[in-house]
């Protein structure tokens, strides 16, 4: 078995819990998301971050607007919405609970 497969696996079954953590500090731009992400070791690229970010928005979890850049094109600003902090703060308790479990698991 390979650990890095399994280590790839364990990021890619977060990454959309921490795209809503990001954004519940405030709207941002795909690289900011990205940035914020990467500052914090978890490695991400556009490819990988616009169809989570689609399927968020879809859900409701999201909502974007376009802004006017200085440096080039309008950029799209994501936000969480009102039912994307619900889900958030259910994941939030999920996320609680499963991190209870498995330090539970590891000191029997």
């Amino acid at each position: 078995m390979n650990v890095e497969n399994a280590k790839a696996q364990f990021r890619k079954g977060v990454l959309e819990y921490c795209i809503l953590l990001v954004l519940s500090n405030g709207d941002a731009y795909v690289s900011d998301i990205i940035n914020i992400l990467k500052n914090n070791g978890l490695i991400v690229v556009e490819g990988t971050l616009y169809p989570l970010l689609t399927r968020q928005k879809n859900a409701g979890l999201l909502s974007y607007r376009w802004e006017e850049s200085t440096q080039g094109p309008p950029r799209k600003y994501y936000a969480l919405t009102e039912n994307g902090a619900i889900f958030l703060a259910e994941l939030d308790r999920s996320w609680q609970e499963l991190v209870n479990s498995v330090n539970k698991l590891k000191n029997i």
